[in-house]
C-alpha cells in the first residue's frame, strides 16, 4: 500500500511541476534573472509550496501516525552548519546553471529533454560521490 501511495504522491507533484511550468529551466533561468526579464511566477509557485507545507507540518505535528498508519517521522534537526550551508550553495549554484532542481529534472528527462539526462547524470554522480564522501567521513570518526 505505501508503495502505491508513494507512487501517486509522486504523480501528482511531477503533474503540479508539469501544469505550473516548473519542469522547463527557461521558467527558473527567468526567476533567478532579476537583472534582465524577471518571471515572477516561479515565486508564486513557491509561495504555494510553503503554504502547503505550512499547514501540513501543522497537523502532521498533532497526529502520531501518518495516513496510512505508519509512524510520523518528522525533522528534528535544527543547526544550521557548514555542510548545510555547503548543500544550499551547491544545490543553488546547480539550480542557476541548469534551470533544474532534481524534482524538475527527472519530469523533464521522462519528457526526454536532453539537457535533463545531464543534469540527472550529473545528479547521481554526485549522488554517488556524497556517499563515498558520508563513508570515509564516518569511517574516519569511528576509526579502524
Amino acid at each position: 500500500m505505501s508503495i502505491a501511495a508513494a507512487f501517486a504522491a509522486g504523480l501528482v507533484f511531477g503533474l503540479g511541476l508539469i501544469v505550473s511550468g516548473m519542469s522547463d529551466p527557461a521558467k527558473v533561468l527567468g526567476f533567478l534573472d532579476v537583472a534582465g526579464r524577471w518571471d515572477p511566477s516561479l515565486a508564486f509557485v513557491m509561495g504555494g509550496a510553503v503554504l502547503v507545507a505550512f499547514l501540513a507540518f501543522a497537523l502532521a505535528r498533532r497526529r502520531t501516525a501518518n495516513f496510512l498508519g505508519g509512524a510520523m517521522h518528522l525533522p528534528t534537526a535544527r543547526d544550521i552548519d557548514l555542510r548545510l550551508l555547503a548543500g544550499s550553495v551547491v544545490f543553488g549554484v546547480g539550480w542557476g546553471l541548469a534551470g533544474f532542481c532534481p524534482g524538475p529534472a527527472l519530469v523533464a528527462f521522462g519528457a526526454g529533454h536532453e539537457k535533463a539526462a545531464v543534469f540527472v547524470a550529473a545528479m547521481l554522480g554526485g549522488m554517488v560521490l556524497y556517499h563515498a564522501a558520508e563513508r570515509l567521513r564516518l569511517n574516519r570518526k569511528t576509526g579502524p
